[in-house]
């Protein structure tokens, strides 16, 4: 189904391939009944059911469906057969934005109409409840008419995905246009974060290199939440007071949308588009659902196929790993302080289902309730204490396919309530899976797989 020249679901004429990830391959290909150009990513569904990333596929849909704009890359429609989920999108042809910034910086007022542009999509999606996350020149593509557009949903969030305080606690994006907040994993705000990546791009579109540059990732890190950076002595001064508006550390006092677009330099030549109204974007939602419990076979029959996943949990990459680590050294992962404990950690080889079984099983015990959200497992007590009912959240954090840390915190009740069923019911019942608890002796964990390395543009700075 996926060779050149092969008909798809009687609609499309699969082309070239266009590129291709770890779960899905995008395609050229064109609509037999009209003739237009669109791109088709093809979705393994084996793959990301045994990885647990179904919901991210719904929720890309879902977000895809909600930010209609002219700057952002538009869902057509979501198909499925028995072993692959279709997302028909829009083709555009120029290719990636990364591309031309690897050449070499753009000339101002070019780098100025890209920025205006991204700018107008990003506000589009935060009016929407859209964070997208991963914003980078990689996943800024180019049309014919050189506009540009938004692409890869694929690890944004919705508003609805802010806890109680307001915020997103979710670590993700490329490590190079991260915010520090994300970093400081204190919780963030994604409109902000987003702000902060695309201050990162335009200082790559005017200079063709990163701000944040170091062959040491934790080195890179530090700077980000610093803000230390350089700019070269070509950027004018308008630029540069921008640019330190937009890089500032302290999400509080960075500039927002509403105050860019007023910025006298942003404002040149600017051309805001009109976007269609919400009640447009919100119809056609229920594809969603469709793509993961309707199967149409070659010859455009339907049949129910109900997709389920097992529990998975939260993948610990660099930003956990540096963000569980005070000072950024791995070893505060075991550490003990003198501050009055919240939160316990352990490790263990055990695989997300038994740490999540032996959960389950304190929870009946002590009629707890029990809730489960993606690596996450939510004890509510069942009694009123001193300070209401006590209720633990314990995070399953994989560090690789055989080695797990699980961070176990109040997230209400009384402290001295939690300390002791930690003491003398959490603890002794999972004696059998723990490789070892926070501030304990134990023995060798196995090693780390290499922190990966962003896909960095160095240059100088002066």
């Amino acid at each position: 189904m996926e060779k050149k020249g092969t008909i798809l679901m009687r609609r499309y004429e699969i082309g070239r391939l266009l590129g291709q990830g770890t779960f899905a391959k995008v395609y050229h290909a064109r609509r037999l009944a009209s003739g237009q150009n669109v791109a088709i990513k093809v979705i393994d569904k084996e793959k990301v059911m045994r990885v647990g990333m179904i919901e991210q596929i719904k929720r890309e849909i879902s977000i895809m469906r909600l930010v209609r704009h002219t700057n952002i890359v538009q869902l057509y429609e979501v198909m499925a057969s028995k072993s692959k989920i279709y997302f028909v999108m829009e083709y555009v042809k120029g290719g990636e934005l990364f591309n031309k910034v690897a050449k070499g910086s753009l000339k101002e007022d070019a780098a100025r109409k890209y920025f205006q542009q991204l700018i107008g999509a990003v506000d589009f999606c935060h009016s929407r409840g859209v964070y997208h996350r991963d914003l980078k020149p990689e996943n800024l593509l180019i049309d014919e008419n050189g506009n540009l557009k938004v692409s890869d949903f694929g690890l944004s969030a919705l508003k609805e995905s802010q806890r109680q305080d307001g915020l997103l606690h979710t670590l993700c994006g490329t490590p190079a246009y991260v915010a520090p907040e994300i970093i400081n994993k204190r919780g963030y705000d994604g409109a902000k974060a987003d702000i902060w990546s695309c201050g990162v791009i335009l200082y790559v579109l005017l200079a063709g290199y990163l701000p944040f540059h170091d062959s040491n990732l934790i080195e890179m890190y530090r700077k980000i939440t610093k803000g230390e950076f350089r700019f070269p002595h070509r950027f004018p001064s308008d630029v540069r007071k921008l640019l330190t508006r937009l890089l500032d550390p302290n999400p509080n006092t960075r500039i927002t949308v509403e105050m860019l677009v007023e910025n006298p330099w942003f404002r040149k030549g600017f051309k805001p588009v009109v976007a269609p109204a919400a009640s447009e974007s919100l119809s056609n939602l229920k594809d969603v659902i469709s793509a993961f419990s309707i199967e149409i076979n070659d010859d455009g029959r339907t049949q129910k196929a109900e997709m389920s996943e097992p529990m998975k949990p939260t993948s610990l990459n660099a930003f956990d790993i540096i963000a569980l680590s005070p000072g950024f050294d791995l070893s505060g992962l075991f550490e003990t302080g003198n501050r009055e404990k919240q939160e316990a950690r352990f490790t263990t080889q055990k695989p997300a289902s038994a740490i999540v079984s032996k959960l389950e099983e304190i929870a009946e015990m002590e009629h707890f309730k029990v809730k489960k959200k993606d690596g996450l497992v939510k004890l509510e007590g069942s009694k009123d204490g001193r300070k209401g009912q006590l209720a633990i959240d314990a995070e399953i954090f994989e560090v690789t396919p055989a080695f797990y840390v699980v961070e176990v915190k109040k997230s209400s009740g009384d402290t001295m309530e939690y300390q002791k069923f930690c003491d003398q019911d959490l603890k002794p019942y999972l004696k059998d899976i723990v490789w070892a608890w926070q501030g304990e002796d134990q023995r060798q964990p196995p090693p780390l797989p290499p922190a990966p390395q962003p896909n960095l543009m160095s240059g100088p700075v002066s």
